[in-house]
């Protein structure tokens, strides 16, 4: 096993001793709260048996998976072409970059009431306020890894005659591809941050973020501890098994 899949094995070892140390000291929070304030660990996970037998648990869950994919899987598509033409361009490279350094600096979350005016109640606002958390930071980090890649890679494709297009292909993109994947992974955090936001303001349909909504407003603690519970799992589960995998893939020859 490589030094880099021992650190991976390690990685994932790190998260389930991390979650089964919150998972204590919530319980030991539990001992001290009344039930109403503070459910306990089993009465959370007995719920969370009752969700997962319960059809509209999984309508919400893949209506949130729906979002996230459309509105960070937009934004890493589009983050990757703004990069590289703010990285190979120099005329436009300084005010788009300082354009995204202040408009990153925006939480998600800010931009819901307008979306929601001008696209009204649906899908749509959602999606788009997750592909605004998610932009910012792919794009930076493929607009300043495309900078740095070496100028001799660069003067001897020119030399052999290669197109912008083959430049973009054959030098640009395998030299950002380190560095997209680092800015993929931290895009990912805005943007189930951003998605859970939304859908606890917005609210029209099934989805994580309202169902924790919801039972805060009914006062239902234990719901309320559920649903952190399974946001919390699963963004870690999209992370380290989804993510990772797919780093492995694009940088596999990191991996040997």
């Amino acid at each position: 096993m490589s030094t880099n899949q021992t650190a991976g094995v390690a990685s994932k070892r790190a998260y389930v001793v991390a979650i089964a140390v919150i998972l204590f000291f919530w319980q030991v929070a539990a001992w001290f709260l009344p039930d109403f304030l503070m459910p306990d660990v089993p009465a959370a996970f007995v719920r969370l048996w009752e969700e997962f037998n319960n059809p509209t648990f999984w309508e919400g869950l893949g209506n949130s998976m729906t979002r996230l994919g459309a509105g960070y899987g937009s934004a890493i598509v589009l983050g990757i072409l703004i990069g590289l033409v703010g990285g190979t361009l120099n005329a436009v490279r300084s005010p788009l970059k300082a354009a995204i350094i202040i408009l990153q600096s925006i939480p998600s979350i800010a931009w819901v009431p307008l979306f929601l005016i001008l696209m009204g109640f649906g899908n749509l606002p959602i999606i788009v306020v997750v592909a605004i958390g998610a932009f910012f930071p792919t794009a930076l980090s493929v607009m300043n890894a495309t900078e740095s890649v070496e100028k001799v890679h660069i003067s001897a494709a020119r030399v052999m005659g290669a197109s912008k297009l083959q430049m973009l292909k054959r030098v640009y993109f395998p030299a950002v591809t380190p560095e997209l994947i680092t800015g993929a992974q931290l895009a990912f955090g805005n943007a189930w941050r951003a998605l859970i936001s939304a859908e606890m303001i917005v609210g029209f349909s099934a989805g994580l973020g309202k169902s924790l909504a919801y039972s805060g407003e009914i006062a239902d603690m234990t719901g309320v501890m559920t649903n952190i519970l399974v946001i919390a799992v699963l963004a870690a589960v999209i992370d380290q098994v989804v993510l990772e995998r797919i780093k492995h893939r694009l940088l596999r020859y990191q991996y040997l």
